[in-house]
């Protein structure tokens, strides 16, 4: 049973899965702390940024530590999904949370949502990536000094005439 942990934690659906449900889980809670405490504007706009921001702090991280191991092709796609699932499951079921439908506030509030998750996805991968190649952590900075560290190693070839 144990293997067949391990061995779906591996798959990539799983990975994305992961990313999108605990996105949601945020904007949950997020929602719940809105619903049973703050009924005025200022409580809810906040509720709302902190929330914005632990998702972009959430996909900073995670960039950052996947952009480690792996190349932003690899990982970049998976993050992508991730945060385009949390986002559609945030915009199309989080309002029920509230009671609310999904248009209850209008279209405009709707496609506001959308534009401000994504920013802050976009943000929060961006500044996580940003900062593994500002400190020389991510993957291509690692093979770049390794592939030096090797050709200082080996000795100069001497070609004789």
């Amino acid at each position: 049973m144990l293997f067949l942990e391990d061995e779906m934690r591996q798959q990539r659906w799983f990975r994305i899965t992961v990313l999108a449900v605990a996105l949601f889980a945020v904007n949950v809670i997020a929602r719940l702390v809105i619903r049973l405490s703050a009924e005025d504007d200022g409580g809810q706009s906040v509720a709302s940024i902190v929330m914005f921001a632990v998702i972009a702090v959430t996909l900073a991280v995670l960039a950052f530590l996947r952009s480690q191991r792996q190349a932003p092709g690899d990982w970049l796609p998976d993050v992508g999904l991730g945060a385009l699932g949390g986002m559609a499951l945030t915009v199309l079921a989080g309002p029920l949370v509230s009671g609310h439908g999904p248009f209850a506030n209008g279209a405009g509030d709707f496609f506001a949502q959308i534009w401000l998750y994504g920013a802050c996805a976009i943000a929060g991968t961006l500044v996580g990536y940003w900062t593994a190649v500002m400190l020389g952590r991510d993957y291509r900075s690692r093979a770049l000094k390794a592939y030096t560290e090797a050709r200082k190693s080996r000795p100069r070839r001497v070609v004789g005439r």
